[in-house]
């Protein structure tokens, strides 16, 4: 590989690099909601109620956006829409309930945020099942 490749502005592969952010995304998300959902009858008194629909119901909406829509994003698979309610998850997460922290303990939030909103941005990309409905 020749010096001036390392600084050039060409994209390698986006689709790859969508497949990528994808798997890592979803597929550590995966670990957030997991946790949630096996515990769900203790921590269904006591999670955060930041939208006042109940702490059962927010646990649940956590849980259908940290598994449902993390699955979806592995798989790539309506990938646009799934990527919202993992949007909206974070922004609660970072801006509500750990609105008044310091800016560490809302750094994984946002770095999830970014990475969702890239993808809802971009799409699941070419190695995605999105792509295999569209043909």
């Amino acid at each position: 590989m020749k010096v001036k490749n390392l600084f050039s502005t060409k994209i390698v592969n986006a689709h790859i690099s969508l497949l990528i952010l994808r798997l890592f995304s979803g597929g550590l998300m995966l670990t957030h909601g997991w946790g949630k959902m096996m515990n769900f009858e203790q921590l269904s008194t006591k999670f955060p109620d930041p939208l006042h629909i109940g702490h059962a119901s927010s646990l649940a909406l956590a849980v259908f956006s940290e598994i449902g829509c993390a699955v979806f994003l592995i798989l790539g698979l309506f990938t646009r829409l799934a990527s919202i309610p993992l949007i909206v998850t974070m922004l609660v997460a970072v801006f509500i309930v750990h609105g008044g922290d310091p800016i560490g303990k809302k750094e994984l939030g946002l770095m999830y945020l970014s990475m969702y909103t890239v993808l809802l941005m971009m799409g699941g990309g070419k190695y995605s099942l999105d792509a295999k409905l569209i043909k």
